[in-house]
């Protein structure tokens, strides 16, 4: 089993929240089958359901799932790991390469707060003054495209606009990518 902290479902409902109120939010939980009143921030819950939540949220809103994840993953940038882990992400690069360039050993750093996560694994190549290309690669299923919104994300609060294209020669699946960033 692998595991996802509260703090990403809790995501999942403050962009809720936010975008649609609580009587969507309330609707959403429904849909999903979670019976779960609130989320602990540091404690696992397995992806089963974040996934059932992304996908509740999905039907709910008549939105692909990708799309879904996409916001959560800008909203995650922007608002969940700009407030919780600011520190973290200014220690991280003072710029949007830096930052990029520094990813690979960012998750070791969030893998001592917490100690049960199953984070991706990232890689940087083709390294050059107007961009890079980052190779994601995880045990998970569905989540490329929040990285996409991570990383679109992560260019909003470093303040430069970005491209991003995909797929170049290497691994690409839902559960790994080469994505080309330039900026």
């Amino acid at each position: 089993m692998t595991a996802m902290y509260g703090l990403v479902n809790k995501a999942v409902e403050e962009l809720v929240m936010y975008k649609f109120g609580p009587v969507k939010w309330e609707a959403i939980k429904k849909r999903s089958g979670i019976d779960v009143e609130f989320f602990i921030s540091t404690e696992p819950y397995d992806d089963e359901v974040t996934y059932a939540l992304a996908n509740a949220v999905a039907d709910e809103m008549h939105m692909p799932v990708s799309e879904v994840m996409h916001a959560l993953g800008e909203w995650w940038v922007l608002k969940t790991a700009k407030e919780k882990y600011g520190s973290l992400l200014v220690a991280g690069g003072s710029n949007l390469k830096e930052f990029l360039l520094h990813l690979p050993v960012f998750h070791n750093r969030i893998s001592l707060i917490y100690p049960k996560l199953t984070p991706p694994e990232f890689r940087v190549s083709h390294v050059v003054e107007n961009g890079l290309r980052l190779h994601y690669y995880s045990k998970r299923q569905g989540l490329k495209e929040f990285v996409r919104g991570l990383l679109l994300g992560l260019s909003k609060l470093y303040e430069t606009p970005i491209t991003i294209t995909e797929p170049f020669d290497g691994p690409t699946g839902d559960s790994q990518a080469v994505f080309g960033i330039a900026w």
